[in-house]
């Protein structure tokens, strides 16, 4: 193992950059899971889906793959708004959404992850933009735009949802239904209609997540698989239905991994960063930042 501050200062930066993207990504887990107590395991197969998207609007019309991922986030958000219904109608409204529901996403994962495959084939898929490629630099401290921009895109869609959560009175009905949606129910709100805008919303993050993530590196099919246990481990150490814990507890995995692969190698970094997120959570089952 070669040591050196200069590594080690590219290495915490890069680590706090990839966690302003797992931050992006899981955002979606943490309204869903954290505040809806849904578990949508499919939640990484409609970020991939939105990675294509961005794929085929960048090498089709030239549109830079974030800009696109806005676009398209009103598709997503009917979308979610959509399997939302299904979900409720066929089981939530019945009590059942525990294994069965859970059978729901997993074949939601697994449809998306073959639809993907009969039209794009397993290739990987990447994008261009004028931001993958060139870095930005600060005496020995190098900061690659293809990690920064996607990073700053993160913070920026999760520093809107905390503003609209906090500040509208939509945003709170979503905060009280995430609480006791019996009380919301006496306020002459309908919860049902609460937790589709809210679910909605949890899809539509996964446009922009997927666009981040194919900035970031190629793309296949199944790729979302790797996702699905880090993203739930993010929000639950956050703390559940926490943006700020979400992204502190992205920060930490990011950076965890990001000193593993550069003093030990990468296929170290999985095991190093998924058995601190176990230790974190032995010592505090509620997260960081729980209820």
């Amino acid at each position: 193992m070669y040591f050196s501050f200069s590594l080690l200062g590219d290495a915490i930066v890069s680590g706090l950059l990839l966690g302003g993207f797992y931050a992006g990504v899981t955002i979606g887990v943490s309204i869903s899971f954290g505040m809806l107590d849904i578990v949508n395991i499919a939640h990484p197969a409609f970020i991939i889906l939105g990675s294509y998207c961005a794929y085929v609007a960048n090498s089709v019309f030239g549109v830079d793959p974030i800009v696109a991922s806005l676009m398209l986030s009103p598709l997503f958000y009917l979308l979610g708004a959509g399997i939302y219904q299904v979900y409720h109608v066929s089981f939530e409204r019945r009590g059942d959404g525990g294994l069965r529901g859970l059978a729901f996403f997993f074949g939601l994962l697994f449809i998306t992850e073959v639809l993907l495959v009969l039209v794009f084939g397993v290739d990987y898929r990447l994008v261009r933009a004028v931001y993958i490629g060139p870095s930005l630099h600060f005496g020995a401290i190098e900061l690659p735009l293809r990690l920064l921009v996607p990073c700053l895109a993160s913070l920026a869609m999760i520093g809107g949802l905390q503003l609209f959560l906090s500040r509208t009175f939509l945003g709170r009905a979503i905060l009280a239904v995430a609480q006791d949606a019996g009380a919301l129910r006496l306020m002459a709100a309908d919860p049902v209609r609460i937790k589709r805008i809210a679910f909605a919303l949890s899809i539509a993050t996964a446009s922009v997540g997927g666009a981040i993530l194919i900035v970031i590196q190629p793309v296949e099919p199944s790729l979302g698989r790797e996702y699905i246990g880090r993203v739930f481990a993010i929000a639950v150490l956050g703390g559940l239905g926490s943006f700020g814990g979400t992204v502190v507890a992205a920060m930490v995995l990011g950076i965890m991994e990001s000193l593993t692969a550069t003093f030990y190698g990468p296929s170290w970094s999985p095991a190093v960063a998924f058995g601190f997120l176990l230790l974190a959570l032995a010592v505090k089952p509620a997260g960081m930042f729980g209820r």
